[in-house]
């Protein structure tokens, strides 16, 4: 193991990290929170506002993949359909498989400069969330109980509130319901390598996208440095082509996964998927807003470190040290959410019990 990645793998680069995200964190909520009266009176610039400060968080957890783990991108799509994205709105359709496949989604959003902007369909249990729910909850995210009966008039509701949104904006959509376990996978028993689509998620795809890697990382893992390959496969459908009743776009989203669990049976065998690839270089701005937060809240902490190691009170170096640890365990504990192994039982085959 070099230097560097020790480095990275240590306890107080994961204690730094942690620091920034939380503190930043929570002060561009607050400033979300200050812009409550802005949208009585301008909900256009109400909206600009958030997307920019929605970026300043997002950004962080995709400089934490692209720069920190060094993670690379492969992308797999037409040649022809390649200038068109990042410049239309769109509903990206993603394979929900493994921990932190949302990061290779933001990935994506974040090189075409739709990052701050960008929505998905989310569980409302997460809207509480501090941090990432809360920042959600401004950003216009459509929660959902997942119970179609509920949800058909709040997302109906939700998604018609967007259509004057004053920036480009992409919509991830995770059309399984759930992330992809085995057990989840052996309920349902239709296909290979997905997971069955819920027949009611949604009515309209403009672009699809498939995620491979390796293995299966966790966000730890990105903490820790390891550098990991992403192939995305990217295909985009004409909002046209999308039938408009319910039945047959259900139907037409199941063949959609079908097709796609294809491709990723090509890929297991070929180890690449079909079609040529556009290499789309990293933008900048993730890393300075990074480093401009760190700029921000280390300088401060530093001169407060000092302070206390010459003051030589023992309770005052104690309460800093509890302080600490508390952040790197909130830190942690937002990381353990992202885990296969604390998903929720949705997707679950519910079996009778028996009467003896």
């Amino acid at each position: 193991m070099g230097l560097i990645q020790l480095l990275k793998s240590h306890f107080l680069s994961h204690l730094i990290f942690c620091y920034v995200f939380l503190v930043s964190g929570l002060i561009v909520n607050l400033l979300q929170f200050c812009t409550l009266p802005l949208w009585l009176v301008s909900k256009k610039l109400a909206r600009k506002i958030n997307i920019r400060l929605c970026y300043c968080i997002s950004s962080q957890l995709v400089v934490a993949v692209e720069w920190w783990s060094g993670t690379e991108c492969t992308l797999y799509t037409d040649p022809k359909c390649y200038p068109l994205y990042g410049n239309e709105n769109a509903i990206a359709v993603l394979n929900h498989c493994s921990e932190i496949d949302f990061l290779c989604g933001w990935t994506f959003c974040e090189r075409f400069g739709v990052l701050g902007s960008s929505k998905v369909l989310a569980k409302k249990e997460l809207k509480y969330l501090p941090i990432i729910g809360w920042m959600w909850y401004f950003l216009e995210i459509v929660f959902c109980k997942r119970k179609w009966e509920e949800d058909r008039r709040t997302v109906a509701e939700s998604l018609q509130n967007l259509h004057d949104y004053p920036e480009i904006f992409w919509f991830l959509l995770f059309c399984e319901g759930t992330r992809f376990t085995p057990k989840k996978h052996e309920d349902q028993r239709i296909l290979g390598n997905c997971s069955e689509p819920q027949r009611n998620c949604c009515s309209c795809v403009r672009l699809h996208t498939e995620l491979q890697k390796q293995r299966s990382p966790t966000l730890l893992d990105i903490l820790n440095g390891k550098k990991y390959h992403a192939d995305l496969y990217v295909r985009r459908i004409p909002l046209e082509l999308i039938p408009e009743g319910e039945a047959e776009c259900a139907a037409w989203l199941h063949k959609l996964y079908q097709e796609k669990d294809s491709f990723q049976e090509h890929y297991t065998q070929k180890g690449c998927f079909p079609g040529p690839t556009v290499t789309h270089p990293r933008r900048p701005w993730a890393l300075i807003n990074w480093i401009c937060w760190a700029c921000m809240l280390l300088y401060p902490l530093g001169l407060l470190l000092v302070q206390l190691v010459s003051s030589g009170s023992i309770l005052t170096i104690l309460v800093s040290v509890t302080v600490a640890c508390a952040a790197s365990l909130g830190g942690r504990w937002m990381i353990c959410q992202t885990e296969t192994n604390r998903g929720s039982s949705y997707g679950n085959k519910e079996v009778p019990s028996k009467n003896n």
